[in-house]
């Protein structure tokens, strides 16, 4: 009998998709979830409820688990001390190895105000005694072409500077090829991007071209940045965080072109016009 997998966020984009890998490749497979109403039927899976700030919770959810995907919780303000109650979860359950869902370049020092999150984790992850993989993600092209909202102009302070955005469906059949085989990649930390680094402008002209629906590229300033997002009301973390996205593009900071999809998965990452004839 193949061993039990878990998956964590199974009713959200990426761990659904990672679910339904698994599934079509025969695993058993246990979804982690806050709401079992939303959990996606599907053969080889079962489903348990657990909530990342629960440690007992967790560690009953993961009982007789090997290896689990942690998709990391949803942008908050208690988002890292949710994420090391998981952890302590998973280690008290005897999980042997957690595969993470962080971000490139992830550093407690970095421009993109939330990859300083998953530095953090990243840490308390490698102190915590399990055996780790990190799938540190570039940001997704599939978010990022909803960034110009209802007037189709995405607004921000990147300059020319460009992003190797990843399309989500190849994050998680790299991270299915991780849970299935996961010794392998003990230790290992994986660079997800897509096979090409775009300016915000070039993003832009692409999606016009192919979609035929117009998207522009507007250049704030740092000021222009803070003032057009005044507007929502939302706690000053968050609106730090949506404007070091653009911050962190025009440092280049998210330019490099990683192959470690490829060399995982054994097929190339998907690049943007793909994604976008793909529909």
């Amino acid at each position: 009998m193949s061993e039990l997998i878990a998956v964590t966020g199974a009713t959200g984009a990426l761990g659904g998709r990672t679910a339904e890998l698994l599934s079509a490749r025969g695993a058993r497979f246990r979804m982690l979830v806050r709401d079992p109403a939303r959990a996606p039927e599907l053969a080889g899976g079962e489903v348990a409820v657990a909530e990342f700030a629960d440690t007992a919770a967790v560690t009953r959810a993961l009982s007789g688990v090997r290896t689990v995907l942690m998709v990391s919780a949803h942008e908050s303000a208690d988002r890292v001390a949710d994420h090391r109650s998981f952890i302590d979860g998973a280690v008290a359950a005897g999980v042997e190895q957690i595969v993470y869902t962080s971000f490139v370049g992830a550093d407690p020092g970095a421009t993109f105000t939330l990859a300083r999150d998953h530095a953090a984790t990243e840490e308390y992850l490698r102190d915590s005694g399990v055996a780790t993989t990190m799938l540190r993600d570039n940001f997704y092209a599939d978010a990022l072409i909803e960034f110009g909202g209802e007037d189709r102009v995405i607004r921000g302070p990147a300059g020319d500077g460009r992003v190797a955005a990843v399309v989500r469906a190849d994050v998680a059949r790299t991270a299915t090829a991780v849970l299935l085989d996961p010794e392998p990649h003990r230790g290992k930390t994986y660079n997800l991007t897509g096979p090409q680094a775009l300016t915000l402008a070039e993003v832009a002209a692409t999606v016009t071209e192919i979609t035929g629906n117009p998207l522009t590229y507007h250049d704030e300033t740092l000021p222009e940045a803070y003032e057009s997002r005044a507007k929502y009301g939302a706690p000053e973390w968050m609106v730090d965080a949506w404007v070091s996205t653009y911050l962190a593009i025009a440092e280049n900071k998210l330019a490099t072109v990683s192959d470690d999809i490829e060399r995982v998965t054994g097929a190339p990452p998907t690049s943007l016009a793909e994604l976008l004839r793909a529909g």
